[in-house]
């Protein structure tokens, strides 16, 4: 059987104990890194060589400075990123939220608190629905 392919992740969120969470589940399967600064995760992704373009990217809705939801139609204008697909992620997950999430490109949508056993299984997915 063919070894499992480690796909890249990005986390982008504000908030520092939530990356450092991610880092410490995800990296298990996932090669993550983590922005606390979308604005560096912007410029990041600008300038990024096709090896660390993600495979997934989870993006918190709600941060200063840029928001995901204009970050994320930032992602998705650019032609060496718009294929990623983007999970949103939120501590708001009203039905507003996710409606303005799905409408500003997230393939999927994660409230805050989550499992990680599903948060997994929706990165999977989507990179899966994005070959």
């Amino acid at each position: 059987m063919a070894e499992e392919i480690r796909l890249r992740v990005i986390a982008i969120d504000d908030d520092e104990s939530i990356l450092e969470t991610y880092e410490a589940v995800l990296s298990a399967v996932y090669e993550v890194k983590t922005f606390s600064n979308p604005k560096q995760a912007k410029e990041f992704l600008d300038s990024a060589v096709l090896a660390d373009i993600p495979d997934v990217i989870l993006m918190d809705i709600m941060m200063p400075g840029i928001s995901g939801l204009v970050l994320m139609t930032h992602i998705h204008s650019m032609p060496s990123t718009a294929h990623v697909p983007v999970i949103a992620v939120s501590g708001k997950s009203d039905p507003a939220a996710v409606k303005d999430a799905l409408l500003f490109g997230a393939v999927d949508f994660v409230a805050k608190p989550f499992e990680f056993v599903t948060l997994r299984a929706k990165i999977k997915k989507a990179f899966e629905a994005s070959r």
